[in-house]
């Protein structure tokens, strides 16, 4: 609890396809954070839609009710969209989406079901999107228009391919001060 007897917010971790292994920033993030939590996904190599959206809303529902603040990071960001579009996100406050995959994309590889269109809808809360020059899983222009379609903020680090453990990011500094901001605005709106 905070000074103002107010919870809190939790830190959600969700990984994309494949989870997020021990060089990974978000693994990073989850042993050095306090209140971070790993979302578990019954299937990490091909996920059906659906079911990461389920165990979305088991997971926040769970964490109630302590406002959220979502860490997700490739396909995650796919399935926070759609988890939004369904029309549920309880006590999440916030969202930071990084490399945020084109699953619309023709070059999409096969294995997730039913991510695709990409919902484009503003946000319902304070979202930040992450973004590298030279993603291989999404082109930068592509990156910035789900940004902007979302409302959300942009950023752009410069050529650190899928910003996965590949990009040396280890506990990355610069993300967590993004996540940082967010936190105190949910803190600042309670």
């Amino acid at each position: 609890m905070s000074a103002a007897g107010t919870l809190d917010p939790a830190v959600l971790i969700l990984p994309g396809r494949g989870n997020s292994g021990p060089a990974h920033w978000q693994t990073h993030w989850e042993r050095q954070r306090p209140g971070c939590v790993r979302i578990e996904q019954s299937e990490w190599t091909t996920p059906l839609r659906d079911d990461w959206v389920a165990s979305l809303q088991r997971t926040v529902a769970a964490l109630a009710p302590a406002p959220i603040v979502l860490v997700a990071h490739s396909l995650a960001c796919s399935l926070v969209a759609n988890w939004v579009k369904a029309g549920a996100f309880g006590t999440v406050a916030a969202a930071l989406l990084v490399s945020t995959s084109d699953v619309d994309s023709p070059d999409w590889p096969a294995g997730p079901i039913g991510f695709a269109p990409m919902p484009l809808m503003k946000m319902p809360f304070p979202t930040i999107v992450v973004a590298s020059t030279n993603d291989p899983m999404v082109a930068e222009q592509r990156s910035r228009a789900f940004a902007e379609a979302w409302g959300a903020a942009y950023h752009v680090i410069g050529a650190k391919g899928h910003i996965n453990a590949d990009s040396g990011l280890d506990d990355w500094p610069q993300g967590q001060a993004w996540l940082d901001e967010l936190i105190t605005g949910v803190r600042a709106a309670r």
